[in-house]
């Protein structure tokens, strides 16, 4: 039989009692014949407890102390899935990141992965054990834990399948898959059997919370297929009907039906807009703005340079809207006086709405169909910016959700 790994939520095993739910389906899958490794989150809740415990201490933890706090939730999470597990008669063993190792960089609390030694782990599946890895977490090459950021669990599990080569990776959640928006906000959205690895990576960067973009970007790259699907369901369940539920995010070929012109709509409610008024228009000025800006590890997303009228032009991004602040300063204290700006402006109440599919590539007049679908609402668009299967605008906030409503409908994306 195959091998496959489970990943689970913080949701999923946020109480002893969905524990035990965890631990009867991973048997299930073990029983079937298959090769089960699994990479759990810490209990819902528990990050942000330990780090808030940190900063109740200090206002700026150290880094590297915060990855050594920050790991433990993920280390419990495995300790009592692999005695819940050995409570149902089955061989379990649990490994924190750095005993598998999963080698990360020295980037505390957003480390990246650079290799795993998977030896250890096949050895205790060839000797027809269940092993439990946490999320989240390695080891840099100095022997210091570290974290991979927020949603990092999904990376884990995503990378520890592709260096096991793995059949599928299951990511179960409390959702039952990738929708064509979000069901909050679009009652009749629509969960899709199938989805890119394109589109789902394009989703997650726009604001998509069903899976860390990281995760994706491993997936994507090591082309190791991936399932979002449901723990909330009965454990029991059969699994065949299992194994055949939720999305299955894809590669393109493996997609022999036509794609639909749009998958699905896309929004983050997180941005910031801002605007450096009169820049002088020479070489190099966007790199001097942006710069400090990038050096005070703030991401850009949205870039206009406007125009030029007798040699000044306005330049605008995007920020995320928890750095707006910090930007803002930035710009202020080491940007405005240094390139000789006039001011500098800024909206904290915006929000970007994007429509995403890989169907696009073939398919004229999806952006004059979705400025026509605004304009008909009374919506302005402030900022816009494309790639091959995806058109981004920046809105104001007040209409984010009129806005999706409106395109979903306007490209037909409703439930069957």
């Amino acid at each position: 039989m195959a091998l496959i790994v489970h990943k689970y939520g913080g949701t999923s095993m946020g109480s002893t009692e969905r524990i035990k739910n965890v631990a009867k389906r991973v048997a299930k899958w073990h029983d079937a014949g298959h090769q089960i490794v699994v990479v759990p989150s810490a209990m819902s809740g528990e990050t942000n407890r330990i780090i808030g415990l940190a900063k109740e201490i200090s206002a700026q933890p150290d880094p590297r102390e915060l990855d050594m706090i920050a790991s433990t939730g993920e280390q419990v999470s495995v300790g009592l899935l692999a005695i819940a597990l050995q409570a149902i008669g089955k061989q379990a063993v649990s490994y924190a990141g750095w005993q598998v190792a999963i080698k990360t960089d020295s980037a505390h609390t957003k480390a990246r992965i650079a290799s795993i030694d998977e030896a250890k782990v096949k050895a205790d599946l060839d000797a027809g054990k269940i092993v439990i890895i946490t999320g989240f977490q390695g080891v840099d090459e100095l022997g210091n834990i570290t974290t991979l950021g927020r949603g990092g669990s999904d990376t884990s599990a995503v990378a520890v399948a592709a260096a096991l080569k793995a059949q599928e990776c299951l990511i179960y959640t409390d959702v039952d898959g990738v929708y064509t928006t979000d069901p909050r906000v679009v009652s009749d959205a629509r969960r899709l059997n199938t989805v890119t690895f394109e589109e789902m990576l394009e989703m997650a960067s726009l604001g998509s919370k069903v899976l860390q973009i990281r995760s994706v970007e491993f997936a994507g790259n090591y082309r190791m297929p991936t399932r979002v699907l449901s723990s909330l369901t009965d454990p029991l369940m059969p699994l065949e009907e299992e194994a055949n539920s939720g999305t299955l995010i894809s590669f393109e070929e493996d997609t022999h039906m036509e794609q639909a012109t749009i998958t699905g709509i896309a929004f983050n409610r997180d941005e910031a807009k801002i605007t450096v008024l009169g820049v002088p228009d020479r070489p190099g000025i966007a790199y001097q703005i942006l710069g400090p800006v990038a050096d005070a590890n703030i991401e850009v997303d949205m870039i206009i340079q406007n125009q030029s009228v007798e040699g000044k032009t306005d330049f605008t991004f995007t920020v995320p809207r928890g750095e707006y602040t910090k930007a803002m300063d930035v710009l202020e204290s080491s940007v405005k006086a240094h390139i000789g700006a006039g001011s500098i402006v800024g909206d904290s109440k915006v929000s970007k709405v994007s429509v995403v599919g890989v169907g696009m590539r073939s398919h004229v007049g999806i952006a004059s169909q979705m400025f026509r679908t605004l304009s008909e609402e009374g919506i302005n668009i402030q900022m816009i910016s494309t790639s091959e299967i995806k058109i981004s605008v920046l809105i104001d906030e007040k209409y984010m959700e009129l806005a999706v409503r409106s395109l979903h409908k306007a490209f037909g994306l409703e439930s069957a």
